[in-house]
């Protein structure tokens, strides 16, 4: 099969435009830096907090938006174990995450005028324990790149007769540039273009897949195996916990994520914040409405008639690449061409974004606080552009370990869920929270998942739940283990705080084995005011939640 030339054409076509898009949003970006007189970096990586209701919907809902998402839908839809049960959960599990991003988090990350969703744990708990959760986050970042990438790469290769590793560096090239050039506003203003192109080229495909002579009508299908298993799914009874825990899992693990935060954060105000998030947990269930049919027009195909060819799919064990196949055997090959668009709109709509989050946490939360206080704005700008590269390259990298999305998708979410969320939630509306229990806690949330074991990761099954059965040589636990680990997470987030406290505070411990300092340093002197404020001592600070962090910048402290 030869190169698919007017494919290529169109999608470089298509690059460019992203691209025009993204060099158009960096010289508005400086424009409005010059006329705000704002900090280069706030600008690069918050917008100067200036993003307005339309653009923040936009960006908001290419936030989960991405090419895992419209590639990995009817991946899940085709896989007899998930169908459409198991899709609808996820979906309305992202819908959650935005609500209470919006909601809930904004207000207090907000009114602590946070860069990063780790600046009140430096705050608060200090060093050691930022620069450890901002590696934990580093890597859910970098672990969710290649979920973007994998499924655009799949597509490309498929329909244009490419390599895939070479469609996979061209794109993440594209990605890498325009988001180096404006930062969040290069970022912003290209998902709203993607998101456009998303829209009009999956509702362009779907007629195409779904009236092709070779599959049968997906209402026949949905419940009865006649080519393929029902694309319903099989909700079975026993998995119910199971199906608990994975809703809250991504619902609550995708809080772990700094890129959900930056746009509450990057929003001109509470109220708009509140507004996109809202909106775009609306707009991502309108989204997914075009893959959930794709992939049970797939479930319904008898292959043998197509040029694809026996087996299915799903028995050569390609169920990850079945969009590509669908847009490649299935539909026109102008049409095919329209759905790669649509896929490489997702693709890069979300890789933007995870690489910006990534560029926030290192160059705001590590160097910027640790490493280098006095680093000038020009020091912090390359700072930036040198770790969206690097994160760039190795997301890049691991795609080339794994061609399932499924698998990427969880291994990151798994990390924000049981390490990052804990301690965002205690940071933020726990008082008593210190470094003792935030170490203590994720080292409970890690160590407790790990021993759960995860089939799809090779993990062994240690620590055995009640319902843990023996199935096919391989143990499954029917018990909600992630959300097990993540509570334990919180509780022992809060315990150890409470015993360190109970301990240094009555003297039970010298205070010279404080190495956190958490004991309550009580001053003699009442506070002295100093120009109508009230300057208060550090430990009082935290407790009070009034004090900001370095005077070089306007970081408030956390709860």
């Amino acid at each position: 099969m030869a190169v698919n030339i007017p494919g290529v054409i169109v999608v470089a076509i298509f690059y460019l435009l992203v691209l025009a898009t993204g060099i158009w949003a960096s010289f508005k970006s400086k424009k409005e830096q010059k006329k705000s007189a704002t900090s280069e970096m706030e600008m690069t990586l918050l917008g100067n907090r200036r993003i307005n209701w339309v653009v923040g919907i936009f960006t908001m809902t290419a936030t989960w938006v991405g090419g895992g998402f419209i590639v990995g839908i009817p991946e899940m839809m085709y896989t007899p174990s998930m169908g459409l049960t198991w899709t609808i959960q996820m979906l309305l599990s992202y819908s959650l995450s935005f609500i209470l991003g919006g909601f809930v988090f904004a207000k207090p990350l907000r009114e602590k005028k946070c860069v990063t969703m780790l600046d009140p744990i430096h705050t608060k708990y200090g060093k050691v324990a930022v620069i450890g959760l901002c590696f934990f986050s580093l890597i859910a970042d970098a672990a969710w790149i290649p979920v973007i990438l994998i499924g655009l790469g799949a597509t490309m290769s498929v329909v244009l007769d490419l390599s895939f590793s070479l469609c996979i560096w061209i794109s993440a090239a594209v990605v890498i540039v325009y988001t180096l050039l404006g930062g969040l506003y290069s970022v912003a203003y290209t998902d709203v273009i993607q998101l456009i192109l998303i829209f009009i080229s999956l509702w362009i495909c779907v007629p195409f897949v779904l009236t092709n002579p070779y599959s049968l009508d997906i209402s026949q299908t949905m419940m009865n195996n006649t080519l393929h298993a029902p694309w319903i799914g099989k909700p079975e009874l026993k998995k119910a916990w199971i199906m608990a825990d994975d809703f809250l899992f991504l619902a609550l693990g995708s809080l772990g994520y700094q890129c959900i935060h930056q746009r509450t954060l990057a929003s001109s105000s509470l109220a708009t914040a509140k507004l996109s998030c809202f909106v775009a947990a609306f707009l991502l269930l309108i989204f997914a409405i075009p893959p959930i049919l794709l992939g049970a027009a797939v479930s319904s195909t008898d292959w043998n008639l197509t040029s694809y060819g026996s087996p299915s799919p799903y028995e050569r064990g390609e169920a990850a690449h079945v969009l590509p196949i669908a847009l490649q055997h299935l539909t026109p090959p102008y049409i095919s061409i329209i759905g790669i668009g649509c896929v490489a709109a997702a693709a890069m709509s979300s890789a933007d974004s995870a690489l910006l989050s990534s560029a926030s946490l290192f160059s705001s939360g590590i160097y910027k606080k640790i490493l280098r206080p006095q680093a000038s704005d020009r020091e912090l700008q390359w700072v930036i552009r040198a770790t969206v590269i690097v994160v760039g390259l190795v997301g890049t990298l691991l795609t080339n370990t794994s061609n399932s999305i499924i698998l990427f998708w969880f291994l990151g979410a798994e990390v924000a869920y049981n390490i990052i969320f804990p301690q965002l939630v205690c940071v933020l509306f726990f008082n008593i929270s210190n470094s003792y229990g935030s170490i203590m806690g994720w080292l409970t949330g890690l160590v407790l998942r790990l021993l759960c074991g995860e089939p799809s990761l090779g993990l062994p099954v240690i620590l055995h739940f009640p319902g843990c059965t023996l199935e096919d040589g391989v143990y499954v636990q029917y018990a909600p283990i992630k959300t097990i680990s993540m509570l334990s997470a919180v509780a022992a987030i809060l315990f150890f705080s409470y015993l360190a406290s109970l301990l240094f505070n009555r003297g039970l411990l010298p205070e010279k084995l404080d190495v956190f300092k958490v004991k309550v340093q009580r001053s003699p002197q009442p506070p002295t005011p100093i120009g109508g404020a009230v300057e208060l001592s550090e430990s009082e600070c935290l407790n009070k939640n009034s004090c900001q962090t370095e005077a070089s910048e306007p970081m408030s402290n956390t709860l």
